[in-house]
């Protein structure tokens, strides 16, 4: 409605206003003038995309540049004008954009013309009151206009005009609010000072009341006080805003300011004006206390409390360091805290975004003065929620940070670790958390906890940001702290060990170790993956694994100083001692990959003997046995001779290191282990492969979970890496307990009503019984038991509902432990993946790949029955991709399968079954994927005799792939037979048309051994046919196929599948349901790939027996078609049909080649059906070619088609008219057209026609189709329709006649025994001479 209004009041007026003030009928004569193209863009400008608008104003500007009209120009501004008071909020500022574009562009247009159009337009004094709103809007946008268009400023008689019509809508707050106050500073402070001293009283009244006001009398006053402060001290005198009469106004002023930015979320100018003024008079700190913490925060209002966090981050670029720490320790810090600690549900507004940008571009701004920006990174550190600061501890800003500054921010953070001063902090409690009663909750115990657990990954999170620009010296610093607090304490300071001179204050706890340890093996796993260091970098090029390694030895061996938290025995030093041995000795062979992987894994191992002693000095002694087998094994050596009956051999062993390793829940664990399995892979024994597949196994898995302990460390680690969220939820939502406790209760009571067994019912009435409770036959109605028994059968329920609910309790447990079991289960089994997609990666033509198939088909069958959650979803994800991708596409794959052919040729059997027997058509899709990867295997493999020899002339003849292939064609085609039989005939076969086509694509001998299957499904019942039909189609079209034949195979193959389909056409059109039309459509389309073949293979088979059959069922096929609401599918079979008969020489009839319309009857005049087609001249300006003579030599055609046939519209050469004439002349000669129409068909003619194409209703043909219609009739020369039948046309067979090259036609037209040939010298002297006529003037 808006928008209707507002364009209606853009168009000319009605012819009634045009009487009355006599200009109507100009404007709209002006209108007509213009073009669409001009209205449109006016329409653009009030769309409300952007980049719409944006181009709409451009092409309005452009087009007035390149036709500077002044009528076009009058009305573009009478159309901006009428849309500044348009009915849509959205749409006045575009106009108002749109004005400011062409007031900028065109500098001739006065400004003050353009004040009085809008005036006039929206007169303020004669406006109707609905019209009010738009109206003062219109003179607000107006304005805002021209002070856009940069003009206002420069024009002392318009910018006069302009704020005196802003203080006029000023008064209007009920519609503009304090728009037009805004609009005016923003004017005011783009003037010359020349100009505000002259406009200054008539703005700003000399009452200070009345200045503090509204915050925009406030902004002016203090734009006047910069610009020109002596004008404005003699209008006020001396003014003290911070005075103690003035600060309340101020508060409210700033009060009003806050809610009127609150859609916006900014800081309003005022705010920021009154703190340069304050920080400018020198009374900051009584306008932070009073003004902002005083008074705003006091008002409880929240846009007045995101007004001071906004003061307070725009405050810190101008702040001195004795400034900052006032405003970072007062009551604004402790709000801030507890909003950033409070507001943690998705639908509540964060302000912390928005102070980081504030925090990282004080700290970008000062890169100079590192101890500011250190004083700030400390300032909000110290902000903390009972120990726990409110900044994350990957805090971006940092980025920032000055190098000298980032090793000081470190240094305080390693201080406050050992030495916590919880005075130094600003600490607070939420309403909340005070209400708790529990004293151990608020103790300094749990505060120095959670701060030291925030400082040590804190710490980390410093050198695993990339970002963060740092020193080798600072991550080696911050590597070694975690270390030494993970598993060391200090006995006695000395000097070779820095760690060791400051001693913590408060001693280290057990858990908070813990979490040190966490925070320690996270940063290893950061520093491997992120810091490998390059030789130049370092001062000795090792990793940082080894350097922790001696660092770890160091402090051993000053065992008098430093002592281990958990002191390790003899034999796990003597392990320790023999891994740095080992080191030493690889050291000359870094430069080996599989060395520097091994390398890897056991300094891992070694330093994780401080975590876990017992376990990783078995894995030491292990990891170093198979280190020196694998290192000292030859690299040809067989793989019977590295078995030794006595032990098994070290790859196995090591998988089994590798499998313990995994079950830690350790990124760091995963990655070494495929590394290192990744180098020895290629060493792999059948039974270390099966240790792996033996975890993967579901059965096997259950049935040995004692060999391998998965752990658990997910909790763990959560409550390490993320304890701001886990106890910030448990102190910070009293409520939400209390209502989850209540939740609880209930979902206990209905555990209780749903679990009740008949043990606990029977017991509940042997209670109520004994306590008669209940009434029994004998009993009396009238007899109540007494207090004493009514408080011991109270008791006696209470003790067993309170028995009922432990066994609920301890089911829910039992049933969460195994569901806890199972995640880890399978989270160890995606791990294990791993090691598969290595082997399938790396070793691709190793033969213990094909031994992967069926247990990752069995998984991948098994996880489709059952997964539902995402970690089950995962796996299968992971398996299936393995695979596929890996796996079954891989470029790679055996060569060597020795005598395991006939397993193979099992195996494909097998799978073949099995993907028969599915019961989804995706998870046979896996198993028929395996038959395939199985039949490229045996393939690609030779057969371990050699061939005998063969004379040469035999060699040329044999089949090279499959003469020398381990794969038996014979077999296997067999096996693929039954499958493709079973498919064509079963009713819900889960295999599919595409997995046969890839059969057929990657093996086209197997296809050649499948043809017969197919070809007897072609007559089939609907649903066979159809697959079978398009299983030929593609068959038949791959070149592949083709040379598997020899001789005349080929061509007998193609008449047989013919003959199938000719048998099919018999019932064409007559299809009801929906399976017999698609069953019709794939006959006819296999048909059509049957003639593709014969024509461009230059088959000899003969296509008369077809050509009839169509032929006959072209009228049938016609009426069902035009018979009004057809079945769907008809019209794509009338189209397949003509494809099949273009084929075969005949061409579609130009009014069918329309689309589904009726038919004009014959009393209608084609003409007149063109006429109402738009772009059709009219019969009278169409130029005459016929001459008589030409169009009486054409007395054979149809009457109809000589009467209502309309003038052609070729070009001007006439001999490209002869052969419409000439077709019609064979006709005459003799030759049959070949077509049979009958009287029951409404668009052919009773009559013989000319030619195949030829119908009464159809146009007179263009020149290029009349010449395309005689070379059709050259060629097509048939025999008498009576003789059809003795004797095939060789004119179709072999080669197409409608595509038979030129200097061939005569030879053919010969062979055909038609007077073609004959008639050719004739039409040729006729060509002749019409062309001698037609060069004649």
């Amino acid at each position: 409605m808006a928008e209707t209004e507002a364009m209606d009041m853009a168009e000319p007026m009605s012819p009634g206003e045009a009487a009355k003030n006599g200009a109507g009928s100009a404007d709209r004569h002006d209108l007509l003038q213009h073009s669409r193209e001009f209205l449109d863009f006016f329409w653009d400008i009030a769309k409300p995309e952007q980049e719409t608008r944006l181009k709409a104003t451009e092409k309005l500007l452009e087009y007035l540049r390149t036709r500077p009209k002044e009528s076009e120009m009058k009305y573009a501004l009478k159309r901006l004008i009428t849309g500044l008071g348009g009915g849509r909020e959205t749409a006045r500022p575009c106009y108002s954009l749109a004005l400011a574009q062409v007031l900028q562009s065109f500098e001739e247009i006065p400004l003050c013309s353009i004040l009085e159009q809008i005036q006039e337009k929206y007169d303020l004094q004669n406006v109707k009151k609905a019209m009010v709103r738009p109206a003062l809007f219109a003179h607000l946008f107006g304005v805002l206009a021209l002070f856009q268009s940069g003009r206002l400023v420069k024009n002392q008689e318009a910018l006069m005009k302009s704020i005196k019509l802003l203080q006029i809508l000023a008064q209007h707050r009920n519609h503009l609010q304090e728009q037009p106050q805004k609009a005016l500073v923003d004017i005011l402070s783009e003037v010359p000072e020349a100009v505000l001293k002259e406009v200054l009283p008539e703005v700003l009244k000399a009452d200070l009341s009345v200045v503090l006001g509204s915050p925009e009398y406030v902004e002016l006053f203090l734009l006047a006080r910069q610009k020109v402060p002596a004008k404005l001290k003699k209008l006020f005198g001396a003014v003290d805003l911070f005075s103690n009469e003035n600060i309340p106004r101020l508060v409210e002023v700033l009060k009003i300011a806050s809610a009127s930015v609150k859609k916006e979320r900014k800081l309003p100018a005022v705010a920021l004006g009154l703190l340069r003024l304050a920080l400018e008079e020198k009374k900051f700190p009584r306008f932070w206390n009073e003004v902002v913490e005083q008074g705003l925060l006091k008002k409880q209002f929240l846009p007045a409390s995101y007004l001071c966090f906004r003061l307070l981050g725009a405050a810190l670029p101008l702040l001195s360091k004795e400034q900052l720490q006032l405003v970072m320790r007062g009551d604004l810090i402790h709000l801030y805290g507890e909003h950033l600690v409070t507001a943690k549900l998705p639908n509540q507004f964060k302000f912390a975004p928005e102070m980081d940008e504030y925090v990282g571009a004080f700290l970008e701004g000062c890169q100079d003065d590192p101890e500011r920006q250190l004083a700030m990174v400390v300032a909000f550190s110290s902000i903390t929620n009972q120990g726990h600061p409110v900044v994350p501890t990957f805090w971006r800003v940092v980025q920032f940070l000055n190098p000298r500054a980032l090793k000081d921010y470190v240094a305080w953070l390693k201080d406050m670790f050992l030495q916590p001063n919880l005075d130094s902090l600003v600490d607070f409690s939420t309403s909340n958390q005070k209400k708790n009663q529990d004293p151990s909750f608020h103790s300094p115990e749990r505060a120095v906890f959670r701060l030291r657990k925030w400082i040590i990954l804190r710490l980390v999170s410093i050198v695993e940001n990339t970002h963060v620009e740092k020193e080798e010296a600072l991550v080696q610093e911050v590597a070694r702290f975690c270390l030494f607090h993970s598993f060391f304490e200090t006995k006695k300071p000395t000097s070779q060990i820095p760690e060791t001179k400051q001693q913590p204050s408060v001693p280290l706890e057990s858990r908070i170790r813990e979490v040190v340890c966490s925070a320690f093996f996270s940063l290893l796993q950061a520093l491997s993956t992120h810091f490998k260091p390059v030789p130049g970098q370092t001062p000795d090029g090792q990793p940082w694994t080894y350097r922790l390694v001696q660092f770890a030895d160091l402090l051993l061996k000053q065992n008098r100083n430093v002592a281990a938290v958990t002191p390790l025995t003899a034999e796990q030093h003597q392990a320790w001692d023999r891994m740095l041995e080992t080191l030493k000795e690889m050291e000359g062979r870094s430069k080996e990959v599989k060395a520097r992987a091994f390398h890897h894994l056991l300094l891992l191992v070694g330093i994780h003997l401080f975590k876990s002693p017992s376990e990783s000095c078995d894995l030491l002694g292990d990891i170093q046995t198979c280190i020196k087998k694998s290192l000292e094994e030859k690299p040809h050596r067989t793989r019977s001779k590295a078995t030794e009956p006595q032990e098994p051999p070290w790859v196995e062993v090591l998988v089994e290191i590798l499998l313990s390793l995994l079950a830690q829940p350790s990124h760091l664990m995963r990655q070494v282990a495929r590394t290192v399995f990744g180098h020895v892979c290629s060493h792999l024994t059948p039974r270390a492969l099966h240790l792996i597949l033996d975890v993967l196994n579901p059965e096997k898995s259950q049935e040995e979970d004692d060999s391998v302990m998965v752990t658990d460390d997910s909790d763990e680690k959560q409550l390490e890496m993320k304890m701001e969220k886990d106890e910030d939820q448990d102190s910070d939502n009293s409520d939400s307990e209390e209502e989850e406790e209540s939740d609880g209760e209930e979902s206990d009571e209905e555990a209780l009503d749903g679990d009740v067994d008949q043990g606990f019912r029977e017991q509940l009435m042997a209670v109520l019984q004994k306590g008669k409770a209940l009434g029994g036959v004998d009993s009396d109605d009238d007899e109540e038991l007494g207090d004493e028994a009514m408080m011991a059968l109270d008791q006696n329920l209470a003790s067993l509902f309170a028995e009922q609910k432990l066994r609920i309790q301890a089911k829910k447990d039992e049933k969460d432990k195994l569901q806890k079991e199972k995640a880890l289960r399978r989270g160890f089994q995606i791990r294990v993946l791993d090691l598969v997609e290595v082997l399938v990666t790396k070793q691709p033509e190793n033969p213990l790949v094909l031994e992967l198939l069926e247990p990752l088909l069995t998984i991948i069958r098994r996880s489709m029955r059952s997964s539902s959650s995402k970690q089950e979803q995962d796996f299968l994800h992971k398996t299936a991709r393995i695979f596929t991708h890996d796996l079954c596409r891989a470029r790679h794959y055996c060569h060597d399968v020795g005598n395991h052919v006939e397993a193979l040729h099992a195996q494909v059997e097998r799978l073949v079954e099995q993907a028969g027997r599915q019961a989804d058509s995706s998870i046979a899709l896996y198993y028929f994927n395996a038959s395939l990867y199985l039949l490229r295997v045996l393939k690609g493999n030779t057969p371990s005799e050699p061939p005998p020899k063969t004379p040469k002339k035999q060699k040329a003849k044999a089949k090279a792939p499959e003469a020398t292939s381990c794969l038996d064609v014979n077999r296997v085609a067999q096996v693929y037979s039954s499958a493709l039989s079973s498919f064509l005939t079963k009713r819900n076969s889960p295999l599919t048309v595409p997995m046969f086509l890839s059969l057929f694509c990657r093996h086209p001998v197997l296809c050649k051994s499948l043809l017969p299957v197919m070809v007897q499904h072609v007559t089939s019942p609907a649903q066979p046919r159809q697959q079978a039909c398009q299983l030929l189609q593609k068959a038949l079209s791959m070149g592949e196929l083709k040379r598997c034949f020899e001789g005349s195979e080929w061509e007998q193959l193609i008449s047989q599948v013919l003959a199938k389909v000719t048998e099919n056409m018999r019932t064409l059109g007559t299809a009801q349901a929906k399976l017999e039309q698609q069953r019709e459509l794939s006959s006819l389309e296999l048909l059509i790939i049957l003639l593709k073949t014969v024509h461009l293979q230059k088959l000899t088979v003969d296509l008369t027996g077809i050509l009839g059959l169509l032929q006959g069922l072209q009228p049938s096929l016609q009426q069902s078609l035009q018979q009004g609401p057809h079945a769907a599918g008809s019209s794509r079979l009338y189209d397949l049909y003509w494809q099949a008969m273009k084929f075969l020489g005949v061409q579609r009839p130009k009014s069918e080649k329309k689309d589904a319309k009726e038919t004009p009857s014959g009393s209608q005049n084609p003409v007149s059906l063109k006429r109402k087609k738009k772009g059709f001249l009219p019969e009278t300006k169409k130029r005459k070619k016929r001459k008589p003579e030409d169009a009486a030599g054409e007395d054979a055609k149809p009457a109809a088609a000589s009467e209502n046939q309309p003038p052609s519209s070729g070009k001007k050469k006439r001999r490209h008219r002869k052969p419409a004439k000439a077709s019609a002349q064979s006709q005459s000669n003799g030759e049959p057209g070949t077509q049979s129409p009958t009287p029951s068909t409404p668009v052919t003619n009773p009559s013989a026609s000319a030619s195949p194409t030829k119908s009464p209703s159809a146009p007179a043909k263009t020149p290029k189709l009349q010449k395309k219609q005689r070379k059709l009739s050259q060629v097509n020369g048939a025999p008498p329709a009576e003789s059809a039948g003795k004797r095939p046309q060789k004119g179709l067979s072999g080669e197409l006649p409608q595509l038979t090259p030129p200097q061939k036609k005569a030879k053919l037209a010969l062979a055909n025994g038609s007077p073609s040939l004959l008639q050719g010298e004739a039409k040729k002297k006729k060509k002749k001479a019409q062309l001698k006529k037609a060069g004649k003037p």
